[in-house]
C-alpha cells in the first residue's frame, strides 16, 4: 500500500462520484477473499477452506457509475506463533493505516470469540476511520440465527468503537449473491470524493505471475492436510512465450517451484507416482489459462526449505 498516492484518471468526472481504497479484515476464513471475488465479479483473490489462505495483498477494482472501489485484500488477523505470522500481521496493520474505510468480515455461523474482538480491539485504535461489520456466510443460517448475529455484531461495536458502534451492519452472502450490491453501496458512501484512480475495465494491479502464483497455491491446499497451508510457498521462476507458435496459436511455458518444510510434506503434494501434483496441475492450469487468456504449459516443482516459516533469509527469497 505504499503506492497508495496514484494519480488519479484525468477527464471529466461527475462532482458527485467518490474513489478510494478499503480493505476487509477478520479472523482467517472470515470471506473476505470471496467476498472480493463476487465484487470485483471476477476470481483475483484465492479462496479455499484453510485458514490463512491469503498471504499478499490483493487488489481488486469495483467500477460503477458514481464510484470507484479499491478493495485491498489482506491476511486474517491472528495472533501470531512464527515469524512468517508476524510479518502477515504486520502488513495488515500497515494497510489498514492507509486505507479510507475497513470492512470488518465476521462470520454469521460462528459466535464472536475472543479473535473478533481482539481485531475489533486493533481496529478501535484507529481514529476515525469508518468501519464497517459485514457479516458474512448469512446463507448458512436461518432468520433467526442471523437475527441474533446481528444484535451481537451490533453490541461488539458499542463495545469496542463506544455508542456510535460501526458506521453500518450488512449481512451478506458472496456465494448466494445476497447483499453483495448493498455492501458496494456502503462502501462507496464512505469513499472521499474524486475522480477515478484506475482505467475503466481493469481490474486488479497485481502482477500476473503473483496472481499465477495463488493459483498454484489454491490448487495445491485443496483436500490436503490442516498443516500444510501454514507450509507452502509458491514462486512462479519464470514465464515465457514458447518459441515458433504463431500468433494466433500462442503457448506460454510457466515453470513453479512449491516450497514446503519437511520431505513429509513434499510427499504429500507430489501423493503417489506423482498423482496429487498432476492433479494440482490440471486445475491450476485452467485457471491460469482464464486468467492469461491463452493456453499455457505448466511445469511444477517441489522443493524443501527447512522451517522456512522461521527464517528471515528464506522468509525474504520466497517473497515475504
Amino acid at each position: 500500500m505504499a503506492d497508495k498516492k496514484i494519480a488519479p484518471i484525468t477527464g471529466q468526472w461527475p462532482e458527485h462520484f467518490r474513489s478510494g481504497f478499503t480493505s476487509f479484515v477478520g479472523r482467517p476464513n472470515a470471506g473476505k477473499s470471496t467476498l472480493t471475488n463476487a465484487l470485483v465479479g471476477q476470481k483475483i483473490a484465492i479462496t479455499s477452506a484453510k485458514p490463512q489462505t491469503t498471504r499478499h495483498t490483493i487488489r481488486g477494482i469495483v467500477h460503477r457509475e458514481d464510484a470507484q472501489l479499491v478493495l485491498v485484500d489482506t491476511p486474517g488477523l491472528h495472533r501470531p506463533r512464527t515469524l512468517l505470522g508476524q510479518r502477515l500481521n504486520d502488513l495488515v496493520a500497515e494497510t489498514l493505516s492507509e486505507v479510507d474505510a475497513i470492512g470488518f468480515c465476521i462470520p454469521a455461523n460462528e459466535k464472536i470469540g475472543p479473535g473478533d474482538r481482539f481485531i475489533a480491539s486493533q481496529l478501535a485504535q484507529l481514529q476515525r476511520k469508518p468501519i464497517i461489520a459485514l457479516v458474512t456466510k448469512a446463507d448458512l443460517v436461518d432468520r433467526e440465527a442471523l437475527a441474533a448475529q446481528l444484535i451481537a455484531v451490533s453490541e461488539l461495536g458499542i463495545e469496542s468503537f463506544g455508542s456510535e458502534g460501526f458506521v453500518a451492519i450488512v449481512p451478506v452472502s458472496a456465494v448466494k449473491d445476497f447483499q453483495v450490491e448493498q455492501v458496494a453501496n456502503v462502501l462507496a458512501e464512505n469513499m472521499p470524493k474524486g475522480p477515478p484512480l484506475y482505467p475503466d475495465g481493469e481490474l486488479t494491479d497485481e502482477p500476473e505471475s503473483v496472481m499465477v502464483a495463488e493459483l498454484v497455491r489454491e490448487a495445491a491446499l485443496e483436500g490436503v492436510r490442516d498443516e500444510l497451508p501454514h507450509s507452502l510457498a509458491v514462486v512462479v521462476e519464470e514465464m515465457i512465450p514458447r518459441e515458433g507458435r504463431s500468433e494466433d496459436n500462442p503457448l506460454i511455458d510457466i515453470h513453479v517451484s512449491l516450497y514446503v518444510e519437511r520431505p513429509s510434506q513434499k510427499a504429500i503434494v507430489i501423493g503417489k507416482g506423482g498423482s496429487r501434483l498432476r492433479e494440482v496441475g490440471t486445475n491450476a492450469r485452467s485457471g491460469i489459462e482464464k486468467l492469461l487468456g491463452t493456453k499455457v504449459f505448466l511445469d511444477l516443482h517441489v522443493k524443501v526449505a527447512k522451517d522456512w516459516q522461521r527464517d528471515p533469509k528464506q522468509l525474504g527469497r520466497l517473497g515475504f
